[in-house]
């Protein structure tokens, strides 16, 4: 079992920009995330996870550090963070800081020392080439569109960027690099914070002598991405960070590790691997993708089989040997009950049924922001209203092609990583209660019927319901390291599942659509009285949990005494 605190906890993660704003400027920031502790200490997480706060020019809101131990003006000042991480250790909270090592901002003292001439001593903290056959050193393609090369016209030659041209790529293979990056690390764990979650931490490490991906066309594709993404170097980079600086604290630690499955995964969490405790596996995050290639933007109906599928094999590989990071919707992902609910007629019940289903899973539940109070999806109408870099270069590149204006507008109204930026509904007072200026990005116009305040005052609310949720994790240790076990895999409307701990077991019952399936008890399961710990609808004495019709969205999580 290996008891942790990190495994019992339960995380909320914060976009400090759309969280709360404190001064009336239209930005969230720190003064505004310690007026609302209190709120996030009654919900009962543990953990608060904040994103970027860095300073920062803001090209991808605060991803582009150009200063590690510095605060971004617009969320305050150095001093307002200890005050904010003090209060948080007053509470019995803990401070997640959100870290990037892949990549800097281009306004980052290192980078423009680097970019200043060929023999700058800084030149090789980052990734230059030389053009070939008169144009970039290969093709691989950037995550925000386009080439990861950018042509620097100071010294001619191209410098790499796997995401925008303002976030340039650091060159992990220069020692004096990894040393200062280890040296930052350290400074922040003195100053007291409890863990980091690792952006792009997979990418760090770039395939041997850069060569081209191959097309479609070629005898065996291999796409740009597999030259950047989880090479076996990462590990040994990733090993040498924990053994020099990691080990002498007791803190929590998360990678984003996109494109790998289960198996893969324990290389970075496996017991004894000595690298992270857990990673954000994303096999779940492009159920709707239309192929593996196609990205964000086209999109397929998402299928309950192959959900059932990725998550037991993330629960059944890492059981006893890793453990996992449970999510939904991040601040790169569609808000989860638009995404894998209903948001328009089911949107209490489909919230609350989402939330079983993540929590009652074996791994440490990650809660975004605003997720607790069911926030939805927004679908402003133009192009002016959205502000992530990744979805304007999107529109942009689809404009030229030709695409429909109103087909664009579709995708991004599904799939923009601003349907999950837009400020927390704090009330249903001006902005929503976010600030009482202009936000820098537009309020879901829905704030009236969803914000915090009325679902404070609603003892049937969502934000009830996860703290509920929350309570039972810490009452009931087989929620938290009990193993996971697949029921009716073939049911095309039900997810159930179990999680066994010596003689207790949990069973878990969703309805993950608006229709009323029938579930049946496995006769494995008959027998003792099982008890009911938590439902998303009032139950009926007419109940039979051995033949039980469910109500759309329906949840259920039983503790049973094993016979």
């Amino acid at each position: 079992m290996n008891p942790k605190w990190w495994k019992e906890s339960v995380v909320y993660q914060i976009y400090p920009i759309s969280f709360m704003d404190s001064n009336g400027d239209g930005y969230g920031d720190l003064r505004g995330i310690r007026s609302k502790l209190d709120y996030l200490q009654e919900l009962g997480v543990d953990v608060i996870w904040v994103c970027p706060i860095y300073k920062s020019p803001n090209h991808d809101n605060g991803y582009d550090i150009s200063d590690y131990c510095d605060i971004m003006k617009e969320f305050g000042t150095m001093d307002d963070f200890d005050r904010l991480l003090s209060d948080m250790h007053s509470r019995g909270m803990k401070l997640m800081m959100d870290l990037v090592l892949n990549h800097t901002s281009h306004q980052h003292p290192w980078f423009i020392e680097s970019r200043s001439s060929k023999d700058n001593p800084k030149r090789d903290y980052y990734i230059w080439k030389k053009a070939k056959n008169g144009g970039p050193p290969n093709n691989w393609e950037s995550y925000f569109s386009g080439s990861v090369w950018e042509l620097d016209p100071q010294t001619d030659e191209y410098y790499l960027h796997l995401y925008s041209k303002y976030q340039p790529d650091l060159n992990w293979e220069n020692p004096v690099v990894i040393d200062k990056l280890h040296e930052m690390v350290e400074w922040w764990l003195k100053k007291g914070v409890d863990g980091f979650r690792f952006d792009a931490i997979a990418h760090i490490v770039k395939a041997e002598g850069y060569p081209d991906a191959l097309n479609p066309s070629g005898a065996k594709t291999v796409r740009a991405y597999e030259m950047f993404s989880n090479l076996e170097d990462v590990h040994t980079l990733l090993q040498n960070l924990h053994d020099k600086v990691l080990y002498y604290y007791d803190i929590m630690t998360v990678g984003e590790t996109s494109g790998l499955g289960p198996e893969q995964a324990l290389n970075y969490v496996g017991d004894g691997r000595r690298e992270l405790n857990m990673t954000f596996q994303f096999e779940h995050m492009n159920l709707d993708a239309a192929s593996p290639a196609s990205g964000r933007w086209d999109t397929v109906p998402w299928s309950l089989h192959e959900l059932k599928q990725i998550m037991g094999n993330w629960q059944t590989v890492l059981h006893n040997r890793g453990w996992n990071a449970n999510y939904l919707c991040n601040h790169d992902q569609p808000r989860s009950v638009s995404r894998f609910g209903d948001d328009l007629f089911y949107r209490i019940p489909s919230a609350k049924m989402l939330a079983t289903f993540y929590h009652m899973l074996e791994g440490t539940p990650y809660i975004y922001q605003g997720e607790e109070i069911g926030m939805t999806n927004v679908a402003f109408e133009s192009i002016d209203d959205y502000r992530d870099v990744e979805t304007m270069n999107y529109y942009e590149e689809k404009r030229s092609s030709g695409v429909p204006e109103e087909q664009i507008m579709a995708a991004i109204h599904k799939k923009s990583r601003d349907n999950a930026r837009t400020p927390m509904q704090w009330d249903d007072g001006d902005e929503g209660g976010f600030t009482t200026g202009t936000p820098w990005i537009e309020v879901n116009s829905n704030y009236m019927e969803i914000n915090a305040a009325s679902a404070v005052k609603d003892p049937d609310s969502i934000y009830h319901y996860y703290k509920q949720l929350i309570q039972l994790r810490k009452k009931h240790q087989v929620i938290v390291y009990g193993e996971y076990g697949l029921l009716l895999e073939d049911h095309p409307e039900i997810y159930a599942y179990t999680r066994t701990l010596e003689d207790q077991q949990l069973l878990v019952i969703l309805n993950f659509y608006a229709r009323e399936p029938v579930f049946e008890l496995p006769s494995e399961l008959a027998g003792g009285k099982p008890q009911l710990l938590i439902s998303n609808y009032p139950l009926s004495k007419e109940d039979d949990l051995g033949s039980l019709k469910l109500r759309p969205f329906e949840a259920r999580v039983y503790l049973r005494q094993q016979v």
